[in-house]
C-alpha cells in the first residue's frame, strides 16, 4: 500500500469520523485525530481519544478550545449582532473556522499533507471547513471520505461491524444534533417536513414555555466596549457567562428557533435551533447600542451586520471583507459600555432598562415636563428647510388629484 503521508482528522467520536479514521489508514494515510470541545454537552474528551486510537488513529489531540472558541468566534459574532437571515445566531457556522484554523495548525505541527472532515455533500460544513482551512493553508489537501468515496449510512454500519470499529448509532434518536456553547443545531427526522411542529423531545436546553415559571426572573448584563462581562454585578469570563445565561434563560423556555433557511448548496432546510444565552445577549447587545450609538452608525453597522451574517454562514470567516467588517464594528464598540436589564418570561427574553455612562440619550433633550431644553422656536425654520424641496416639486408640477370629501 502507497504512504500518502499524515491527514489530520476533524474527529466527534461519532459514526462518520470512526469510519474515515479506518478507511483514510486503509489509503495509506497515518491518521491524527482533532477533538475539540467548544462546550458541547456531555463530551468526554478522554473517552474520544481513546476512541479515536482504537479506530486506528496514530495520535489523537483532545483540545478543550471553549475559551478560544468564544473570545475569537462568538464575541466578534455578538458585536456584529450576527445573525443569518436575520434569525439564525450562526452557532454551529461559528465553530468550523474554529475547527479549520487548529487542524491547520496541528497539520504545521506534524509535518502532515492533508486535513479531513466527516462531512456530506449535502452539508454547510464542508464548505466552511474547506473554505477556511484554504484562506489559510493553500498547499494542505482536504480529504471528505463520506462525501467523495460516497458512503450511505447503511455502508458505514456495515463497514464499521465488519473492522470491529466501536460505534454506537442506533436509532434511539432521530435527529440530527450539532451543538457548542453558543447553541444547539437540530434537524432530521420528523422535522424535515415543514408543517410538523417540533415535539418536546427535540430540545435539551429550554423547557416548553408554557412550563416555564409562572414568574418572571430579571439578570442585568454588563458589557465592556460591546462584550458582556457580568451578570448581576458578578464578574465572568466569556463560557461561564454564557453557560450561565443558557441555563437562567432556558428555564424560562427563551431560545427556541424554528425557519427555513436558504443553504449555500442550493435548497431550502428546515432548521430548528435553541440558543438561550445566545438570544438573550444578542438582544441586550442591541438594545444597548441604540443608547451609546448615533443614528448615521447604527444605520450603516445594520447593512454590514447582515454581510457579516452572510460571510460567516457562507464560510468567508477569514475573508479580507470579513476581516474589513471587523474592523470598522471594533471601531463602533469603543463606547458600547453600560448594564442591560432583561425579563426573562415564558420564551422570551426582554429588554426593561439599561444604561451607561456613553450613553448618548439625553432626557432633557427628549422630555415633555418641565425641564425642556429643547428649542422649539428652532423647529419652524428647521421644518422651512427639511420641506423645501417637496414644496419647491409640487410649485412646479401639478397638484395631486384631490380626494373626494363628502358634504357633512
Amino acid at each position: 500500500m502507497e504512504k500518502k503521508g499524515k491527514a489530520v482528522l476533524a474527529y466527534s467520536g461519532g459514526l462518520d469520523t470512526s469510519v474515515a479514521v479506518m478507511w483514510l489508514t486503509e489509503q495509506g494515510y497515518d491518521v491524527i485525530t482533532m477533538t475539540a470541545d467548544v462546550g458541547q454537552q456531555a463530551v468526554d474528551l478522554e473517552a474520544a481519544k481513546n476512541k479515536a486510537l482504537r479506530s486506528g488513529a496514530s495520535k489523537a489531540y483532545v483540545l478543550d478550545l471553549k475559551k478560544e472558541f468564544v473570545e475569537k468566534f462568538v464575541w466578534p459574532a455578538l458585536k456584529a449582532n450576527g445573525m443569518y437571515q436575520s434569525t439564525y445566531p450562526l452557532n454551529s457556522a461559528l465553530s468550523r473556522p474554529l475547527i479549520a484554523e487548529v487542524m491547520a495548525e496541528i497539520a504545521k505541527k506534524e509535518g502532515a499533507q492533508a486535513v479531513a472532515h466527516g462531512c456530506t455533500g449535502k452539508g454547510q460544513d464542508q464548505v466552511r471547513i474547506e473554505v477556511c482551512t484554504n484562506a489559510l493553508n493553500p498547499d494542505l489537501k482536504v480529504l471528505a471520505p463520506v462525501r467523495d468515496w460516497h458512503f450511505t449510512r447503511e455502508a458505514e454500519m456495515e463497514y464499521a461491524r465488519a473492522r470491529g470499529i466501536p460505534v454506537h448509532a442506533t436509532a434511539a434518536s432521530p435527529y440530527s444534533i450539532d451543538d457548542n456553547i453558543w447553541g444547539r443545531s437540530i434537524e432530521c427526522g420528523i422535522l424535515e417536513d415543514p408543517w410538523n411542529e417540533p415535539p418536546s423531545d427535540a430540545y435539551t436546553l429550554t423547557v416548553e414555555p408554557w412550563d416555564a415559571p409562572d414568574e418572571p426572573e430579571y439578570v442585568e448584563i454588563t458589557f465592556t466596549r460591546g462584550i458582556p462581562t457580568a451578570l448581576d454585578g458578578v464578574k465572568m469570563d466569556g463560557p461561564e457567562l454564557i453557560e450561565s445565561l443558557n441555563v437562567q434563560a432556558g428555564r424560562h423556555g427563551v431560545g427556541r428557533i424554528d425557519m427555513l433557511e436558504d443553504r449555500l448548496v442550493g435548497f431550502k432546510s428546515r432548521e430548528v435551533y435553541e440558543c438561550p444565552g445566545a438570544i438573550t445577549l444578542i438582544n441586550a447587545h442591541r438594545a444597548l447600542e441604540t443608547l451609546t450609538l448615533d443614528k448615521q452608525v447604527l444605520s450603516t453597522k445594520k447593512e454590514l451586520e447582515i454581510q457579516f451574517g452572510r460571510l460567516a454562514y457562507e464560510g468567508y470567516w477569514f475573508s479580507p471583507l470579513l476581516d474589513a467588517i471587523n474592523s470598522f464594528i471594533d471601531t463602533t464598540q469603543e463606547y458600547v459600555n453600560g448594564t442591560v436589564k432583561v425579563r426573562f418570561f415564558k420564551g422570551q427574553a426582554v429588554v426593561r432598562g439599561m444604561k451607561s455612562s456613553h450613553s448618548i440619550y439625553s432626557q432633557t433633550l427628549a422630555t415633555y415636563s418641565e425641564g425642556d431644553a429643547f428649542d422649539h422656536e428652532a423647529a419652524v425654520g428647521f421644518i422651512k428647510i427639511w420641506g423645501l424641496p417637496i414644496k419647491t416639486w409640487r410649485q412646479v408640477h401639478e397638484s395631486k388629484e384631490a380626494i373626494d370629501i363628502p358634504a357633512q
